[in-house]
């Protein structure tokens, strides 16, 4: 499931560097591709909540269905963000705010999921969800409903950023993930 995860997050970033280079065709598959790589958070954040780690006490599990049900919404967040693009219901900068909003939720169930762990990828982890956190500065915009890049504040390509740990950092974590013989190296 990470290796997968982390050949989906490539993949639809590499889709979005050949729509800027003029390749219209593979902007919706980028957004489909955000769509899936938010629907595939969601079993790899059910693999660290079902094994939290070695000292697991009854306060570390509730941590652990509280950052699980946070991976959850921000995944069905992120999925919003494409069907609002995918239909026309708006344009690509709000949608764009929605999906980085939904990956700040699975960038904060990262940080919270590898706060308290030590292990090789727990610098990766919080790396990647702390840059991902970044969306949350978009939810202002979100409710304003800027949807024009060109008038937007400036304040809202801070948002923007956050793609770099979504599609850059988070799928880097996720294929260091798959790389682990046993789970249980994971933590």
């Amino acid at each position: 499931m990470a290796l997968t995860h982390g050949i989906v997050g490539f993949a639809t970033c590499l889709c979005l560097i050949i729509f800027y280079a003029g390749a219209a065709a593979f902007g919706p598959i980028n957004d489909v591709g955000n769509a899936v790589l938010g629907l595939l958070t969601i079993p790899l954040a059910r693999l660290l909540a079902a094994n939290p780690g070695a000292s697991s006490g009854a306060r570390e599990r509730g941590g652990s269905r509280l950052a699980f049900a946070v991976a959850v919404v921000g995944a069905g967040v992120a999925v919003a963000g494409t069907v609002l693009v995918l239909t026309g219901i708006t344009g690509f900068y709000l949608a764009g705010l929605w999906s980085s909003f939904g990956f700040s939720l699975i960038g904060a169930w990262l940080v919270a999921t590898h706060w308290h762990r030590s292990s090789a990828h727990r610098r990766a982890a919080l790396a990647a969800g702390a840059v991902m956190m970044l969306g949350l500065i978009g939810v202002p915009g979100i409710l304003m409903g800027l949807d024009d890049m060109d008038s937007a504040p400036d304040w809202t390509f801070v948002a923007g950023i956050s793609w770099a740990g979504t599609y850059l950092l988070f799928p880097s974590w996720s294929l260091r993930l798959a790389r682990q013989d046993r789970p249980e190296r994971v933590f």
